[in-house]
């Protein structure tokens, strides 16, 4: 009998079906998530009714009955009399818990490091933004010229001298003609001409706004210089360019821009640092210093050569010995004991020496952890290419070993973020500290909750981004080998 009248189909020609319902959309991530088995359903069904019930109680506190509007402490009851939480307490001391007592004047200096950093970030950490900004020439051109623009439209509204047109001259001839003699000339020399020009003559213009001008038209000569590198030099990777910037031009950069006593910027001492600025300071310090000295540290104990592992084992095992509030106590009172007489360095320096000497001792474990799961066989492969120790290490066994770490490694950038609040045992007023500081204000008693609920979640978006990214990065780089 044939196929047709069996009713039994031959190979091959059986009807594409739907998947069942409970696999795909919706329901399917519902039914595998949460309602695959009757213990989980009931989880599930608990865990809801207490997230609503917290949230219940919470959101209304925090959003619904809350004080919004106002700048006095009259704006907001007492703590036994309102219903809902004060957020006009956090709107009259944003600034202290953002910038510490550092004077509000000068606040362009920090404003200025944290848009070159963030400009200089998401081209890097959004690989896609930049080879789409920075594709070929043309789209260069566009971009660049569009920041010199943006910028001068920013320091427009935020006032500017007289010279402001010659500025603009200059922009309008780098986005029109090209990036040729007249940007690599003009914008420094206009850079060069800013600091000489004579404040005085311009008496409707603030320090701040010319601080802001100035600070602008320093970042439009270097968005000129990479753009002529790339016209010059094709293969000029803009992405490495940035990146030995945030490594070697940004950091003495912030040092000048936040200390000041050069090139008429005035002198900010280190005991005014606080607030977030001050927890961004030490972490990031931390962060970009604990990396290349764990990963030093790592492959040094991992040496054959007996004297520089027996000096990285020593290092590491006396920093992870002590607690970190130790090291800082010892950085901050004991340290200057030791040094000659009239010899002392800045609390705020031996606090960052302390907490990046602390992270390396961490991260070097971390990266030796990486470094044992690489296979034996990776080690013969690159020594029967004949590569050198330093070429094999950075080439072939480092790449492969960061990878594995990479959760590690952004955990232990987390805790070292967290860590930061320790410094208030030297008298630094962190985030958290300048918020129990403003907390004992008398006309502000008894509104300690709202300033630790909004450092709470500073702290959290900080923590969170990093770790998704950490998630991100560990998706781009799947070999495929994970289960």
């Amino acid at each position: 009998m044939s196929a047709m009248t069996t009713g039994v189909r031959a190979p091959g020609t059986h009807p594409d079906l739907p998947p069942p319902p409970t696999e795909v959309g919706l329901r399917g991530w519902l039914y595998h998530n949460l309602f695959s088995s009757w213990p989980n359903s009931i989880l599930t069904i608990a865990s809801g009714a207490l997230l609503v019930w917290i949230l219940a109680h919470i959101l209304p506190w925090l959003f619904f009955d809350a004080y919004w509007s106002g700048n006095e402490r009259s704006d907001c009851p007492a703590a036994g009399e309102r219903e809902g939480a004060c957020w006009v307490y956090i709107k009259v001391w944003f600034k202290q818990l953002m910038y510490g007592r550092y004077p509000l004047e000068e606040l362009w200096r920090i404003n200025s490091a944290y848009i070159l950093l963030v400009g200089a970030l998401i081209p890097l950490i959004i690989p896609a933004l930049s080879d789409r900004l920075f594709a070929t020439p043309a789209t260069w051109r566009r971009t660049v010229g569009g920041v010199m623009v943006a910028a001068l439209v920013l320091s427009a509204l935020l006032g500017t001298p007289t010279w402001f047109p010659a500025i603009f001259f200059w922009a309008a001839v780098g986005l029109f003609v090209g990036y040729g003699f007249l940007l690599v000339v003009g914008y420094p020399a206009m850079a060069v001409l800013l600091f000489l020009v004579d404040l005085p003559v311009h008496p409707h213009v603030d320090t701040q706004s010319t601080g802001w001008a100035l600070f602008l038209a320093v970042l439009l000569a270097l968005e000129g210089v990479l753009a002529f590198a790339h016209r010059i030099w094709p293969r000029f990777s803009y992405k490495a360019a940035l990146g030995v910037m945030l490594l070697v031009v940004f950091p003495p950069l912030c040092v000048y821009l936040f200390s000041g006593g050069a090139l008429g910027l005035e002198t900010v001492e280190t005991p005014l640092w606080g607030g977030l600025f001050l927890t961004l300071v030490i972490a990031l310090s931390g962060i970009v210093a604990s990396l290349p000295l764990g990963v030093l540290l790592a492959l040094g104990r991992r040496s054959n050569m007996p004297v520089v592992k027996s000096v990285c084992v020593v290092f590491i095992e006396l920093w992870r010995g002590v607690p970190l509030i130790t090291v800082l106590f010892m950085a901050s009172v004991m340290f200057p004991l030791f040094m000659p007489e009239g010899v002392n360095f800045d609390k705020l320096l031996r606090a960052l020496l302390g907490v990046m000497f602390f992270a390396s001792a961490y991260m070097a474990e971390v990266v030796r952890g990486g470094l044992q799961a690489i296979p034996k066989g990776q080690y013969e492969a690159a020594d029967a290419l004949g590569l050198s120790y330093w070429k094999s290490m950075g080439l072939v066994i480092l790449p492969q070993a960061l990878k594995i770490v990479i959760p590690g490694v952004v955990n232990t950038f987390i805790g070292l973020f967290k860590d930061t609040t320790l410094v208030l045992i030297i008298g630094l007023f962190d985030f958290l500290g300048m918020a129990q500081a403003v907390s004992t204000n008398p006309d502000w008693l008894g509104f300690y909750v709202e300033g630790y609920i909004f450092v709470a979640f500073g702290f959290f978006l900080f923590c969170f981004g990093m770790s998704r990214y950490s998630l991100y990065l560990e998706r781009k780089l799947e070999t495929g080998h994970r289960r």
